[in-house]
């Protein structure tokens, strides 16, 4: 991290989150203030006071502690989000901090199930409990900020170089690896397709073939597309052969030579299955070799998806 970072960011008064590197409480954010700054970049400790921990029970002083700089990022500026989508990335407001989970059912009246990957619980939150998921990656918020305020902290003196350092926060793919690509367009929620990376467009972009789709103009080669680097994600591993599927469970269906995510939603005989998916209010029905586990990347880890509660 560099100086100017901490000296923008991490002066003393600031308004910062402190994450924790304790069994139990990896993946959770507490806000807190800077007492007393790091006096370099070199691994020095900052002094800095929860606003939601006290000492003990029944101490009514915040906690004052000393932790390493990686520990901290600035506090997010509020933002205004009234729904989220299934698999979305969110941080959930409870036990005083906010946590980083993944949304697993959308129960309508304002109520989302959450996943915790750390604990490995689902819980229920509503959406004023709940803010989108974000990383601080050299000095900027990924993915960005909908609204970009004005009230940037202040800068160092002496401060010659505004620029930071891009970088790819998802993933560098290198030309032949073999990917999944997400499509933004309608009537193709919850679908991936195999792809392979022709290209590295250096603008964020790939050029990417797809496995099973053909050009248009020429239905003898495959098709080629320009995708934005958060469209895409690394093929699933394989996490070997599921003996059978249950009521509940996330899966991904092949239909078309395209993946779709869905939910078993009945067991029926000789090894089919009734899956339903959400995006399309629709039931089909497929072979057991047409399905496998559903699993969400989720930074930069692969997961297995829980049952969903209900249908």
């Amino acid at each position: 991290m560099s100086s100017d970072i901490i000296c923008r960011y991490f002066k003393k008064g600031a308004e910062i989150e402190i994450s924790s590197n304790d069994v139990g409480f990896r993946g959770s954010w507490y806000a807190g203030t800077v007492l007393k700054p790091p006096e370099n970049d070199k691994g020095k400790k900052v002094l800095v006071e929860y606003k939601t921990l006290m000492k003990s029970e029944s101490s009514a002083k915040r906690l004052r502690e000393e932790v390493e700089l990686v520990q901290l990022r600035p506090a997010p500026p509020p933002e205004k989000r009234l729904k989220y989508k299934f698999s979305e990335e969110v941080d959930a407001w409870y036990n005083e901090g906010w946590w980083e989970g993944i949304v697993t059912e959308l129960s309508g009246d304002d109520k989302y199930a959450v996943f915790f990957r750390s604990t490995k619980e689902q819980l229920h939150f509503r959406a004023r409990e709940m803010r989108l998921h974000r990383e601080w990656v050299y000095g900027k918020w990924v993915p960005p900020l909908e609204q970009a305020g004005d009230d940037q902290p202040p800068r160092c003196n002496r401060m010659q170089n505004d620029s930071l350092p891009a970088e790819n926060f998802e993933r560098n793919f290198s030309p032949g690896t073999l990917v999944e690509v997400h499509s933004y367009d309608e009537g193709f929620e919850g679908a991936w397709f195999s792809a392979t990376v022709v290209k590295n467009m250096n603008n964020e972009k790939y050029l990417i073939e797809y496995q099973t789709i053909y050009d248009d103009k020429d239905d003898t080669k495959l098709l080629r597309e320009e995708v934005d680097s958060r469209q895409l994600r690394p093929y699933p591993p394989d996490i070997g052969i599921v003996d059978r599927f249950e009521v509940r469970e996330q899966v991904d269906a092949l239909y078309d030579g395209v993946w779709w995510v869905g939910v078993v939603s009945k067991v029926r005989k000789n090894d089919k299955y009734s899956v339903f998916f959400k995006a399309a209010d629709e039931i089909l029905t497929f072979e057991h070799s047409d399905l496998r586990m559903h699993q969400e990347w989720i930074n930069r880890k692969w997961l297995i998806a829980p049952k969903v509660p209900e249908l």
